[in-house]
Order: structure tokens, then sequence, then C-alpha cells
């Protein structure tokens, strides 16, 4: 519990993440058998995220590429406004057919202004999504390499990020739950 607390740097946090071990292991026997010595770790995936260089790049690599299409919309905005001006400015010199088409064009540089955006969010959205995957599955490598080499039994975020062999019970269920289905099975 020493090594773990000078990990940790909390006596308090220890003993809670501790406990959640043990809990997670089934009893305190089970720890003693697993290791005396267990180096546990914290990961903020939020933190890490936002203070990767590697995210930097991804913005910024997504702002480029989605600045044009931006700029275009913005253009059109621009339109719109020119011609909603224009439609109040003029309104009381136009005839009723020239005032209908000015209000035609209005509406249709809406609607494509909002075809546009609807585009644009889901593009954005999509890519964005793509870039967010890809940071974290290299934040996971890099962790996950980072443990290993520093002799790290369980590096914990909101999840699980990593667990030795000496703290992985995942063999030990997939047993259990075959006994559990093959006792079903065979009773049939």
């Amino acid at each position: 519990m020493n090594a773990f607390m000078r990990k940790t740097g909390s006596g308090r946090g220890a003993r809670h993440l501790l406990a959640a071990v043990v809990l997670l292991l089934g009893s305190p026997v089970a720890l003693g058998q697993v290791s005396a010595n267990l180096t546990i770790g914290y990961v903020n995936p939020g933190r890490v995220s936002d203070e990767a260089p590697q995210a930097d790049a991804a913005r910024q690599r997504l702002q480029e590429e989605f600045a044009p299409r931006d700029e275009e919309i913005v253009a059109m905005q621009e339109e719109l406004r020119a011609l909603e001006d224009q439609l109040a400015e003029q309104r009381m010199r136009l005839d009723t057919e020239a005032e209908q088409e000015l209000q035609r064009q209005i509406v249709t540089q809406r609607r494509q202004i909002q075809r546009q955006q609807e585009a644009f969010r889901e593009d954005f959205n999509l890519r964005r999504n793509e870039a967010l995957g890809d940071l974290q599955q290299r934040i996971l490598r890099v962790v996950e390499a980072f443990a290993v080499e520093q002799g790290y039994d369980l590096v914990v975020s909101d999840g699980v990020v990593f667990a030795s062999d000496a703290v992985n019970i995942t063999d030990r269920i997939i047993e259990r739950l075959e006994r559990q289905y093959e006792q079903r099975n065979g009773s049939q």
C-alpha cells in the first residue's frame, strides 16, 4: 500500500481505489495473491485529449479542411442579407411581380444556406468523430506502452485502460461463464 500511496500521492484516495480493486478481485486474499506491491496509475483522458499536441494538430487539420466551406456559407449569408436589404429599401417602389420575384430569391437563398449548413455540420461531425476516434486509439496505445515500460499493473481512467496479467481476471471470468453455460445446457 505504501508504494501505491506514493504513486497516487494521497492516502485517502489510495484507500478508496484499493478498496475498489479489492472488490473487483473479490477478497483481500485474492489481492494478496496478485501482488503486495500493486502499481496503479491514473490517466485523465479529457485533459490528455485537450492538451496533446496530436489533438491540436487534428483541430488544425479540421479547421483547414472546413474553412473554405464555412467561408462559402458566410458569403451566401451576406448575399441573403443584401437581398433582404434590397427588398426592405425598394419595397414601396417595386411592382408586385418584382417584389414577389425578390421574395422568391430570398426564400431560395435561405433554403440553400440551410442545406449547406446541414451538410457542413454532418460532414464536420463525421470528420471530427473520425479524428477523435483516431486520437483516442493513439492515446490508448501510448498509455499501454507507457504502463508496460514503467511496470504498472493497472491504469485506470473513466474505465480501465490497461491491466497487466497479474490483475487481469478475464480468463477466470470466461471460465466461470463457460461452466455456467455448460451447467444450463447440460441440465436441459
